[in-house]
């Protein structure tokens, strides 16, 4: 979700919002997900299962909002005008309505938490995917179809 969205207010694209976006998930920044699989590689105790989640949770249509904010600043848009890029889609047929995590047992057993808020690694994660436009431009591209089929289609 957050990748789609922050190409297509980039590109000025419509940001496709499942059903009314009342959808939920629990949200946590790429390096604090690592250092998560970092300690349990590490501390974890073998054949336990831990849950890595970030006690953040938000619907998808005020994730949305709040990443056409931080867009609309970091690309120097008037504020709100990201938000018009909103439409709502028909959501998919058994859509889950929220994806709860508990992760109690990693922060007891092997002391990890979030690093930062998810607020802050939004940002990060937005500045991240507007400093690596190539990048961004070459997924986007379709060009991945041409290499993967000159290289796994023979």
């Amino acid at each position: 979700l957050i990748p789609l969205m922050i190409n297509n207010i980039k590109t000025k694209k419509s940001l496709p919002i499942y059903g009314k976006g009342d959808n939920i998930r629990d949200w946590l920044w790429v390096e604090d997900h690592a250092r998560a699989i970092d300690a349990i590689f590490h501390k974890g105790q073998l054949g336990e299962t831990y849950n890595i989640g970030g006690w953040n949770e938000w619907t998808n249509i005020d994730l949305v909002k709040e990443l056409c904010l931080i867009m609309d600043k970091k690309i120097n848009r008037p504020k709100g005008e990201s938000e018009k890029l909103i439409t709502f889609v028909t959501d998919r047929a058994g859509h889950d309505m929220r994806y709860a995590i508990d992760a109690t047992k990693i922060k007891n057993e092997l002391d990890w938490m979030p690093s930062i808020t998810f607020e802050e690694g939004l940002e990060k994660t937005v500045d991240w995917y507007l400093s690596n436009i190539d990048w961004m431009d070459n997924v986007t591209s379709g060009e991945y179809e041409k290499y993967y089929l000159e290289k796994y289609s023979k």
